[in-house]
């Protein structure tokens, strides 16, 4: 995972993103456990723990969880464009799985950001990293303002 072109995160942004989401945030997606490590405006890194119930017979992570990840991380994503006022929905998530997040691995981190903002619509980037810092899933999304 490339970090050198990130930010100095923002404890106040994290505070208020979390803050939101656990307000108005799906139960399914709390059970995921989310925690929310680095911000900046169109920028959020979160941690996920890989536990049992998020995982498949297959030994790995299910695809459903990844995939509320990677959604989620674009929702934390519009929060942080200081558009307190405005609603907004997904367009558009469209995933590849590169390789399996094996069910002992420990804590992943995804990484999501607006690779380009619009008016009405945002266009942005997830992915998703093993502790080994191996890309194990990526997503580019669209979002759009209501």
């Amino acid at each position: 995972m490339n970090t050198t072109d990130v930010a100095e995160s923002d404890p106040a942004m994290i505070e208020r993103i979390s803050a939101n989401f656990a307000e108005g945030g799906a139960g399914i997606i709390h059970d995921l456990n989310l925690r929310i490590v680095h911000a900046t405006t169109g920028r959020v890194r979160f941690e996920v723990d890989v536990v049992d119930h998020i995982t498949h017979g297959g030994g790995v992570m299910c695809g459903q969880a990844i995939l509320g990840c990677m959604d989620t991380g674009m929702v934390f994503v519009m929060m942080s464009l200081d558009q307190p006022d405005r609603s907004f929905t997904t367009v558009s998530l469209n995933t590849n799985f590169e390789r399996g997040v094996p069910e002992d691995i420990g804590t992943v981190t995804f990484d999501a950001y607006v690779t380009k903002p619009g008016r009405s619509l945002v266009f942005g980037q997830i992915d998703l990293f093993l502790p080994n810092g191996k890309r194990a899933a990526s997503s580019t999304t669209t979002y759009m303002w209501l």
